[in-house]
């Protein structure tokens, strides 16, 4: 990290002449509990030792000046204003939508620089795009002294990818690129917001990401398509059980009794959206258990509700799963992000990590023609300041 933020500060004070505060926002995987968050259900997430880093300082000009360190149009330029449009140059949205919400929120941001660059591979489903949402908040909220706490940065940072840009995902990205912990994952009930932390400091077991390099953009229409599938089960629902505000709220006895009312499509994506908050109940109790073969168990269940049931895998990552179910020193492997495209995660043995790279590898390279990268991943810190000015 230190090579990369001497160059983060380095760039920046090339091009803005003063000394910046540095932020490290991480990325995030998610053990399990997927397309669950904007159906307030569990999701069981944790930061991770991928991030974006964050230079950023106040200015006098009345500007908004940001360069981004890894993008092929690096820079953007607007004038402060009390609202914001959106600009063709597709990442400084996620810069300027924080800005927009404090803005809505009653703060006044004037003239800030920022430059940013990081290791987060880009729409492989690690949320970079919360983790810059975050750094930013987080950024901001020091250097206009806005006393926000982290549940608001949290929400603000959701509300910039909601409103903003147009992604309608939940909350638990922006969440986990808060408030993860080292050795931690997070049980959070996006309902409540209530969370607690559970154990994952096996020192025998690693993380490890399978890359699939297809790439995709949140704001698809698929992905706004589930969440629409899952408000009308909602709504078929609510007829009989007034009560029912989500998917949350739904047992599945109840989905069952009204099984004929449904579309047989919406039908299966609310049973896969049941089965999933409770495979990350039964998760955490693994956990604490540390029972992380049963853990593993419900990961692939979980792929296969995904792929079979709310249909947003896509045969990359089904490969890339299908290669590991009966490889030696593989506990579970699932697609994970909002799908079609991008990483799998993997519970692996330490020991077998070298052997299970080199087969995922060569199995994928057979069936696909190229080779997927392959990430192995510790569970870190939240977003936090590196060095400030103050």
């Amino acid at each position: 990290m230190e090579q990369m933020t001497n160059k983060i500060r380095s760039i920046f004070h090339d091009r803005f002449e003063t000394n910046p505060e540095i932020i490290c926002s991480p990325g995030r995987v998610n053990l399990i509990g997927e397309h669950t968050d904007y159906n307030k259900g569990f999701v069981l997430p944790a930061a991770i030792d991928k991030y974006i880093l964050l230079a950023m300082a106040r200015n006098e000009q009345q500007k908004i000046r940001l360069y981004s360190v890894d993008m092929d149009s690096g820079y953007f330029e607007t004038e402060v204003a009390r609202e914001y449009k959106k600009a063709e140059i597709n990442w400084s949205n996620y810069i300027i939508g924080v800005v927009d919400e404090l803005e809505k929120a009653g703060h006044v941001i004037g003239g800030f620089d920022c430059v940013f660059g990081g290791n987060i591979p880009i729409g492989a489903g690690l949320s970079s795009s919360a983790a810059l949402e975050s750094g930013v908040v987080f950024g901001l909220n020091r250097l206009y002294d806005l006393g926000l706490t982290r549940l608001e940065m949290i929400t603000i940072a959701m509300q910039a990818e909601n409103r903003f840009v147009g992604v309608q995902c939940g909350i638990m990205d922006q969440f986990a690129c808060i408030n993860g912990k080292k050795n931690s994952v997070i049980k959070l009930d996006c309902s409540s917001l209530e969370f607690q932390r559970y154990p994952f400091d096996r020192k025998d077991i690693r993380i490890m990401l399978c890359d699939t390099k297809v790439r995709r953009e949140l704001a698809t229409s698929e992905y706004n398509i589930r969440r629409e599938q899952c408000e009308e089960g909602v709504d078929t629902l609510r007829k009989y059980y007034p009560s029912i505000n989500y998917l949350r709220d739904v047992s599945m006895p109840q989905l069952e009794k009204h099984e004929k009312d449904f579309d047989p499509v919406v039908y299966r994506r609310c049973c896969y959206v049941l089965l999933e908050n409770s495979r990350v109940l039964k998760s955490c109790e693994d956990l604490m258990n540390q029972d992380f073969s049963s853990v593993g168990r419900r990961m692939y269940q979980s792929h296969y509700g995904l792929r079979d049931d709310y249909e947003v895998s896509c045969p990359e990552l089904d490969i890339l799963v299908k290669a590991s179910e009966s490889m030696e020193g593989v506990l579970g492997a699932r697609m994970m992000g909002g799908g079609f495209g991008g990483c799998t995660i993997n519970l692996v043995l330490h020991d077998k990590i070298d052997h299970i790279a080199s087969n995922i590898e060569q199995y994928y390279h057979r069936q696909m023609g190229i080779m997927p990268d392959i990430h192995v991943v510790a569970i870190g810190e939240g977003t936090h300041l590196i060095s400030g000015n103050s």
